[in-house]
């Protein structure tokens, strides 16, 4: 991930609320009003309207040095050219401001609580002309039908990619990264799951993908957002996703396969231990962690401050900062309704103790269901040794294949998505080690 989104988060992206009181103003009004402050260099006036817990997690020196890479990064900022309200809560808010540099966009996620900022987070926005389908797409053969994955109260706008043709189709269901991600999961000029259902829909096999909970919510992606759990934020809507393609008349129900990416891949047995009612063919997992999440993100933060791809000062900083926060995360008292200042988002303790114990290694040992895993070299987000520690725990299953593949980084991709304009696409050859295994998984026979 780009070390020049130092506001954003590096591995989790939780946008929750700490507690706090002041004088209310209008969410959009608010959000807009801190973006000028940090445009025209007054990180003091932006800082102010921190609650508290932000200004800790965010000091004003670090503030202003944050911006400074940011426009380092995308050149001057230009304009402020939307500001959406994405979701409210009670008194939580969440504002999408879409942000104009001179090499790019980004959108930043201002989560607002009583009428302070309590998160704050910019990511990469690709323009609507950067992506073209990849050379491995083929058109003609496929078509698109928009659904809604319901789970409860909760409806998540999807897209379901058929083969042409009447059907039967083996099927597979794409489940997200961490963060509030759409349903191309897009990262800068990457789509992955764009790549993945076009180039899986060319090859004869149907794919759902929808809009993750927490993008279309917000702070309203739990009936509690202090109590969020994964079970909120992934897995409930997986399953959703799961009996949505299992009652669709052009899918082979007896041939659906769950394919999670990171986040996506690490919770993949979790899901199909909780997809009652729907018989998956077999689990594919990209870039899936053994290793607990926070644990990452300290090895992350660790290399990049070794690297020097943070500024000294911020990199000692945020390293002591992950350092205390994974000591609270791991802690034995850790209680159910604490709150924790993670990479600069404030996350319920629920969040971490419902991961607390989690072996996915050893879940997935326990599935009789045939899976795929896949892991690049290059990933600086989840590293090639994580495979590893998948394996150890699926020794001698001939329904199991893992695969390192070369210079691939973690979006499966040769190229980094947060640098430069040209769009950058999942890998071919990713593409086709997914389909034949899903049709020789199906069929029994090589295709």
């Amino acid at each position: 991930m780009n070390p020049l989104l130092p506001l954003g988060i590096l591995v989790l992206t939780l946008l929750y609320p700490g507690q706090s009181s002041g004088q209310q103003e209008p969410a959009l009004q608010q959000a807009r009003q801190l973006i000028e402050d940090l445009a025209a260099g007054h990180a003091q006036a932006a800082y102010e309207r921190f609650d508290p817990s932000l200004q800790a997690a965010l000091p004003q020196q670090r503030l202003a040095q944050a911006w400074e890479s940011l426009e380092k990064s995308y050149g001057k900022f230009v304009r402020i050219a939307t500001v959406e309200q994405k979701s409210a809560a009670a008194a939580i808010a969440q504002v999408v401001a879409t942000c104009e540099f001179q090499h790019g966009r980004l959108e930043a996620l201002v989560t607002i609580h009583d009428g302070r900022i309590a998160g704050l987070m910019f990511r990469p926005v690709a323009g609507p002309d950067t992506w073209t389908a990849p050379v491995y797409v083929r058109p003609e053969t496929f078509r698109e039908v928009a659904v809604t994955v319901v789970t409860d109260r909760w409806q998540l706008p999807g897209m379901l990619t058929l083969p042409a043709g009447p059907g039967p189709f083996p099927a597979v269901v794409l489940v997200h990264g961490s963060g509030p991600q759409d349903a191309d999961e897009t990262v800068g000029t990457a789509k992955p799951f764009k790549d993945l259902a076009w180039g899986l829909a060319s090859r004869g096999i149907a794919v759902l993908r929808y809009v993750k909970r927490t993008r279309a919510y917000g702070a309203a992606s739990a009936a509690d957002p202090m109590r969020l759990t994964v079970q909120e934020e992934t897995v409930d809507d997986a399953v959703s996703a799961l009996r949505l393609l299992a009652g669709r008349r052009e899918v082979d129900a007896s041939r659906i396969f769950l394919l999670g990416h990171s986040l996506g891949a690490t919770l993949a047995p979790r899901i199909a231990r909780r997809s009652a009612g729907v018989r998956l063919a077999g689990l594919i997992l990209l870039a899936g962690a053994v290793t607990p999440i926070e644990r990452l993100a300290l090895d992350q933060i660790r290399r990049l401050a070794a690297e020097g791809a943070l500024p000294r000062e911020q990199a000692s900083a945020e390293v002591a900062a992950t350092e205390q926060a994974v000591a609270q995360i791991e802690s034995p008292d850790l209680k159910p309704d604490a709150q924790i200042r993670f990479l600069g988002a404030l996350t319920p303790a629920s969040y971490w103790l419902d991961l607390r114990g989690y072996d996915p290694a050893a879940e997935l040992a326990q599935l009789k269901v045939p899976a795929l895993l896949l892991q690049g070299t290059a990933d600086r987000q989840v590293p090639a040794s994580e495979l590893a520690l998948w394996t150890a725990r699926l020794d001698g299953r001939s329904d199991v294949q893992a695969r390192l593949l070369p210079g691939l980084n973690h979006f499966f991709a040769t190229a980094d998505p947060l640098t430069g304009s040209a769009p950058v696409h999942v890998d071919a050859s990713v593409v086709e080690i997914i389909a034949n295994w899903i049709l020789k998984t199906n069929t029994g026979r090589q295709p």
